[in-house]
């Protein structure tokens, strides 16, 4: 008996067409999952961290959240369409099924993409990569998880979707 759920991406990616940045997380933790839209957990530092990097306020709600994306004109969305997982695991994802990322490449003047920490960047080298026959950057995580990161240090390392 396996503690995995099988559990397929409940939220859209998140692009406008002249969206220039495109960021990559794993997949959707349980909070996100049930707020509703990406890096949804109170704990991830992810809002505060692009605020810092952009000079603006910290989205509280979806609707600042969308605003704030289409602004600095960045798209959201994860490597995983959907995995077998435990609770928000990235440790615990198998049975992998990816994002078809043409969906928003074939849409949006995407320049750069970024892939928010380590797990993110080992399933789209893995899987992405391969198919999209696109690098992309790896930046530290803004999870909870990655505690060694102070805003700090994460604001500093951030600031190369800005570049």
């Amino acid at each position: 008996m396996s503690d995995h759920q099988h559990i397929v991406h409940p939220i859209p990616p998140f692009f406008k067409d002249d969206s220039k940045i495109l960021i990559l997380g794993s997949f959707p933790s349980v909070k996100t999952r049930e707020s509703g839209f990406f890096y949804g957990h109170p704990q991830n530092r992810f809002w505060k961290v692009m605020a810092a990097v952009f000079k603006d306020d910290v989205p509280a709600t979806v609707p600042e959240k969308h605003a704030f994306l289409s602004r600095h004109q960045i798209a959201l969305w994860d490597v995983i369409h959907s995995c077998d997982i435990i609770g928000s695991s990235d440790a615990s994802i198998r049975n992998v099924t990816v994002n078809d990322l043409s969906v928003v490449l074939d849409q949006a003047p995407v320049g750069k993409i970024f892939v928010n920490g380590k797990a993110a960047e080992k399933l789209y080298k893995k899987y992405t990569e391969p198919l999209m026959q696109r690098p992309a950057i790896c930046l530290p995580s803004t999870s909870p998880a990655n505690a060694a990161w102070t805003l700090e240090k994460l604001t500093e390392a951030w600031k190369a979707v800005r570049e």
